[in-house]
């Protein structure tokens, strides 16, 4: 079972639905206490950071993600969702992250391109041991919302990138059951797909 969190995140409804199509069992809750129960976790996000940890934080998912990372299960950031799990984020000032990866959430240069990027983009440098990535080539396509960036420093957690703004940024992690893209899979078509049905296998 995935257990999707539910802290007043907008794409709840559309990530469960995903999971439907795939035939995986996927509940969403609002209550950190399932999480102890959980085989595997998803941390959604659409929206600002600091709204979004500051509502991670007051209904006690901060320390529920740390103890289901503790046991070695798998979790699976999405969007927000992977930011949030870095050190800090200068979104309209700076804000403490959860801190499991070491990097920060930066905002693109408006000047080099049209920020929020919105759309198509594709994937670069997908590592070849990658379990979220298995069956799809480099170069893949995915659909992206976002106007910051995740300058992720533990270069080892990286498992692909992508370029914007004249940025080559982390879009994915892969290290010690913590998994994280910034596309929207549940938007990405036939590969995003993938992307869920790989993180449900694991």
């Amino acid at each position: 079972m995935i257990l999707i969190l539910d802290y007043g995140a907008s794409n709840l409804r559309s990530v469960q639905k995903a999971f439907d199509y795939l035939g995986v069992p996927a509940t969403v809750s609002n209550d950190a206490r399932t999480v102890a129960s959980a085989e595997k976790v998803l941390l959604p996000g659409v929206g600002a950071f600091g709204q979004g940890i500051n509502a991670v934080r007051s209904q006690g998912f901060d320390s529920a993600i740390g103890e289901h990372l503790a046991k070695a299960k798998p979790l699976l950031g999405i969007c927000l969702g992977m930011q949030l799990l870095l050190s800090e984020s200068e979104e309209m000032g700076i804000h403490q992250g959860l801190n499991f990866i070491s990097g920060k959430v930066q905002q693109f240069n408006s000047q080099n391109a049209k920020v929020p990027q919105i759309g198509w983009n594709n994937l670069h440098e997908i590592r070849r041991d990658s379990l979220l990535f298995k069956g799809i080539d480099d170069g893949a396509y995915f659909y992206f919302v976002h106007s910051y960036f995740c300058n992720v420093h533990d270069a080892d957690a990286v498992s692909a990138r992508a370029s914007y703004a004249q940025e080559n940024f982390a879009v994915a992690i892969e290290k010690n059951g913590i998994f994280a893209v910034q596309f929207h899979p549940e938007k990405s078509g036939s590969a995003g797909l993938k992307v869920l049905e790989n993180f449900a296998r694991l």
